[in-house]
Order: C-alpha cells, then structure tokens, then sequence
C-alpha cells in the first residue's frame, strides 16, 4: 500500500465511516419497491426504432439484445458503423445479444476474473436497458461503456447490470457492446477514411439512446456518460460530438481513464496494422476481410508479444488520431467546444497498475537498474531523484513496487490531475476523486489496484463472484462504502453535484483547495491530496 506522502496532512473535513455510509434521500430506493405482480404482462416499448418486447426483472423492465446499428459483417467489417435496417412487428428483447469478438479463457485471470463471456460475435453491436418504467416519466438516464483494455468487455457482464442504478436512483439505465480488438481498432487509411470504428459504433449508440429512450421513460436531454479504463477513454474521445449542434450527453463520469496513453498517429497505426497482417500472412484489407474472425483473435496473442514494452502497460490495439474521427487527443475534448459544458466527475484507484503487475514473477524480479531505465522516460536526467521519491513514499518497496506507482502516475493519476487543474483554470465543473480502500485478496499484493472500485459504483457485489480481487474484504467497509459511493454517483448523475447525506462535503476541484475525495474505509475530502507528485511530474522531462 502506498504511503503517499499528501495522505498524511491534516483533513479539512471530518471523515465518515465508511460502514456508517447508507443510500438516503434518493428516490426510488430499495426498501420503497413494491413487488410485482405475478399476473403482470411482460414490458413493451414502442421507441421510433421498432416495437420491443422486454422481461420483468426485479421490478424494472429490462430490454436486452437491441440492435443500435447494422452488423458489422461481411463488407461492413472495418467500416463506419451503419444504420440498423430496422424490424417489422415486435422484436424479442428478453436476452443479451452476443458479446464482441474478444480472447476468452475459461475461469479468467486471477485479478478480475471474466472480462467478457461467450456467445461471441461479429454481429454484436447490440444495447440493453433498464427502466424503471417504460412511460413518459422523463428521468435521467445513465450510459455505461465497458473498460477492458481495448481487447475485451462485454455491456452484458452481470456486474455492469443497471439494475441497482435503476432501482436506487429512478434512472434509465443502457450499456453498450461496441467493436474491440482487431475488429474495432486496426487502421487502414483507406482512400483518406478514418478508423476509430469503435468509436463510429459508440456515437452510433448515443444516437440512438438520443432518438429512442423517451419510450423507455428516459430523458434525451439530461444524459450522463459514464465509463471506467478504456471506456472512460470513450467518454473523452466521446465529448467533442454535436451532431446537429444539439450535445449528446450532458454530464461526464471517467473512472480511470488512461489519459496518460500516447496515442499513435497515421502512419504509427499503419505500421501497427502491417504486424499483424504479417502475422496472419495477408497482404491487403480484401484478404484480411475474408479471415474468419476466430482467427482475427488468435492472433491477438501474438500482437502483445510483438507490441510490448518492457514496464509499460501491454496494449496491442490502440485507437488512432485519423483526423476523421478524432483529430486531438480526447482530453483536450473536455476542455473547448461541446465538451467545455459538460460537467465532469474523475478520479482513479490509488495502485491503478498493481492489476497488471503485482502478481507477475517477472515483474517481481525487476532490478533497480532496470526500472531506473523506465523512469528516465518520464524524468529524463531526474530518474535518480524521481526514483528515491516512490522508493521512499512506499515503506520497504522494491523496485518492482517503484515501477507500479511510476506507471500509475505515468497513465493514470497524473494525466486524470492535469484535466481537472485544466477544467479549473477554466471555471468548468469537474470533481475529483481516488479510490484507496485496499484489498487483502493475494495477500494484499493488489492494494486498491485498477478496477477495483467498480462493484462499490455498482454497489452489486453479488455479480461480481467470479472476481478474485474482492476475496477478504470486510462484508461492513465493503458495503457501507459501496453505499457512499453508489449514492454519491446516483446523485451526480440526477443533480451533477455527488453530495449526499450523510458523505462529507464534496467541492469541485478548483485552483484553490484541489479538493479530492479520498474513498476508503473512512472516506474525507483532502485539500490537494496528490500534490507533491502533481509537482514532481511537473518539472519531469519532456
């Protein structure tokens, strides 16, 4: 666990027990649901699109499997997400649609478990929604985007279910399964086209949601996106869309988003996209096109080992600044246009990199030298002193322990910082937050690693058995700060302030305090809690 040398100033407000923390004042809570009843017909929804027949599912009305735009196959694999050509009658809306092509193993790892489970396919680019009624009743409505490194996620995992955000907020609910991968990340160029097709299947989505969640008792103007890890990279890249000069979302939720990624230009992307034809043995997009897509993912494995990089975060396919579909790097979306307004909650977990490196034996035995190489990309000619900074601030760490919160700076914490001091210097809304409650799961090995806060957001922890992190955690912390957080997200999403009762007093960053939540088993707010590394990184090399 990180000594962070700011968590050891004095607390400008009380703290709160995080096992006192309940969901109050919140409309629609649990204990005020009534059960349903049995002779109940099953929910429809009439939206523009197509007559849906949904399923009662705990009290809410639930449609899963709905198609947002065509599938992208045949000649429509690695092209702009196109319009769905619609249905006639009522379509069955009671079961997931398939899950994007992604590598599976059976069990998962050891950290998160299941990123995203079988049936895989190319025809995948589906939504589901929860409602608490499919009726005029206008509420706020919450869009989430699955994280999973660009490669796996699924809108279907049962721990992203909207079911408690529904329920405990009066909210509309929808996830979303988008293109990853090769499919949704390999760059062609073609005749001056764009990539990004994962991106053109999201913007897809919003529209729908836009054109659609009225019939679902949604309200197309007061909606909030919302995404962890690479999804919360979505939302970013997300922020500069105003088609028809209306925005398409309203409030911004970025659970570590890893602002820090260098995203590769044109001409990186090509010759990116050149390593893997080569490992397939293709020469052109017309051979790759004819590649069953099960063999498309196979050699996903061989991209890691051909694309890593010794003590960086292993990302294999990687969006693309096409300058069609994003021209600027998704931060600075946030910053000017249509993203200036939106108002923004951010924060990150306190060892975001322990999920890829703190169980790895190679990692385990890094040597000073070698981890002082890596920090001289960051520090250049201050690696030394950069290097006595983590080193002290982690009592007894080991290089290898130097090079996880290196790495969660370098993606995570600093480039997360650097957008909320740059929103506060322009008087936008942003709040801020980190996540430090850490887990005894590994003996302790993950601390409050990457990923970790998401079943305390969803405050679901009965989805999430298949996760090893979780093993160990205190059944009164755990649930009592799942309940913290889960109100103060329901009520950033209805209000877009996250201040309820009984939490502390939550102000937005600003130049002046840098107010930022620290959730753990007491959660306070802390005047500029990452500020000596905020400097440190300041003065780093270029």
């Amino acid at each position: 666990m990180t000594d962070d040398p700011s968590r050891r100033k004095v607390l400008r407000n009380s703290g709160v027990l995080a096992g006192a923390a309940l969901i109050t004042g919140l409309p629609g809570g649990r204990a005020a649901q009534a059960a349903p009843r049995a002779d109940e017909p099953p929910p429809v929804a009439e939206p523009p699109a197509g007559r849906l027949l949904g399923s009662e599912e705990g009290g809410l009305c639930v449609f899963k499997g709905v198609p947002y735009a065509a599938p992208p196959t045949g000649a429509l694999r690695w092209r702009p997400a196109q319009p769905h050509p619609g249905w006639q009658g009522t379509r069955d809306a009671t079961a997931f649609g398939p899950s994007a092509p992604q590598p599976y193993r059976e069990g998962g790892d050891q950290v998160l478990g299941t990123h995203g489970s079988p049936p895989f396919d190319e025809d995948c680019l589906t939504l589901n929604v929860w409602t608490p009624a499919a009726d005029g009743a206008k509420r706020p409505v919450m869009v989430w985007i699955h994280g999973g490194g660009f490669i796996s996620g699924s809108g279907s995992v049962p721990g992203y279910s909207g079911e408690t955000f529904a329920r405990d907020g009066d909210l509309v609910v929808v996830t979303v399964n988008y293109r990853l991968g090769p499919l949704g990340y390999l760059y062609f160029g073609e005749d001056g086209a764009g990539g990004n097709f994962w991106l053109t299947d999201q913007l897809a989505a919003l529209r729908w949601v836009r054109d659609n969640i009225a019939a679902f008792g949604g309200d197309p103007d007061d909606i909030t996106l919302a995404g962890q890890s690479g999804g919360a990279f979505s939302v970013a890249a997300l922020a500069g869309a105003r088609p028809k000069g209306r925005p398409l979302f309203r409030r911004a939720i970025l659970q570590s988003p890893p602002l820090g990624l260098q995203i590769p230009t044109r001409a990186e992307s090509l010759r990116r996209t050149a390593t893997y034809m080569d490992i397939l043995g293709v020469g052109n997009v017309t051979e790759l096109r004819a590649v069953p897509w099960p063999r498309l993912i196979a050699a996903t494995y061989e991209m890691f080992g051909r694309t890593g990089r010794w003590g960086y975060w292993s990302t294999p396919f990687l969006p693309v600044l096409d300058g069609v579909t994003l021209d600027r790097d998704p931060a600075d979306l946030l910053l000017s246009g249509a993203g200036a307004d939106i108002e923004v909650l951010i924060g990150w977990t306190r060892e975001e990199a322990n999920f890829a490196f703190a169980l790895s034996g190679p990692y385990a035995a890094a040597t000073k030298d070698q981890v002082l190489s890596r920090v001289r990309d960051t520090f250049g000619n201050r690696a030394d002193e950069a290097y006595t900074a983590y080193e002290e601030a982690r009592p007894g760490a080991r290089p290898v322990d130097v090079l996880m919160d290196l790495i969660t700076d370098d993606l995570f914490r600093m480039p997360a910082l650097a957008l909320a001091e740059r929103r506060a210097a322009r008087g936008r809304p942003v709040w801020a937050y980190q996540f430090n409650l850490p887990t005894p799961a590994h003996g302790g090995q993950l601390g409050a690693a990457h990923c970790l806060e998401l079943p305390f957001v969803f405050d679901n922890f009965d989805k999430w058995s298949q996760a090893p992190f979780l093993a160990g955690l205190a059944p009164r912390v755990r649930d009592g700060l799942a309940g913290t957080m889960h109100a103060a997200w329901i009520s950033f999403i209805r209000t877009g302030d996250p201040n309820h009762h009984p939490m502390p007093r939550w102000d937005r960053y600003d130049q002046d305090s840098r107010t930022t939540m620290a959730l753990d088993s007491v959660t306070t707010a802390v005047d500029d809690l990452a500020g000596y590394w905020r400097r440190l990184h300041r003065q780093a090399a270029p």
